[in-house]
């Protein structure tokens, strides 16, 4: 059974930096995309981040660009997320996801396993 883990979140003040980890079991990483999204109280998910199965594509969010930094380690099984200059506009539970493609368009039903999140939360 695929599973993915995250890990890394916590509290940090506007400014700061969080560096999350996605760790996966149960599928080859290195056939799979793998999806950052994110969710505030009260809204939508939103796709944050993604990168291909060979790392050769990579998309950001406009409110995020220039600030996170995604990345991954196929020998690891992990992927990242560095995040720099956080905002509190980025506080959420952030997710990681498996999906086919890397696409900037973030569409959730393309996919098909998730994490149970972690919490960011930026505030002074």
């Amino acid at each position: 059974q695929p599973q993915l883990v995250e890990s890394g979140g916590g509290l940090v003040k506007p400014g700061g930096s969080l560096g999350l980890s996605c760790e996966v079991s149960g599928f080859p990483l290195d056939v799979y995309a793998i999806g950052w999204f994110r969710q505030a109280p009260g809204k939508e998910r939103e796709g944050v981040s993604c990168v291909s199965s060979k790392g050769g594509s990579i998309q950001y969010a406009d409110s995020v660009k220039g600030r996170f930094t995604i990345s991954r380690d196929n020998a690891k099984n992990t992927v990242y997320l560095q995040m720099n200059s956080l905002k509190p506009e980025d506080t959420a539970v952030y997710y990681c996801a498996r999906g086919l493609f890397c696409r900037s368009e973030f569409e959730l039903y393309e996919y098909d396993y998730w994490g149970q999140g972690t919490q960011v939360t930026v505030s002074s």
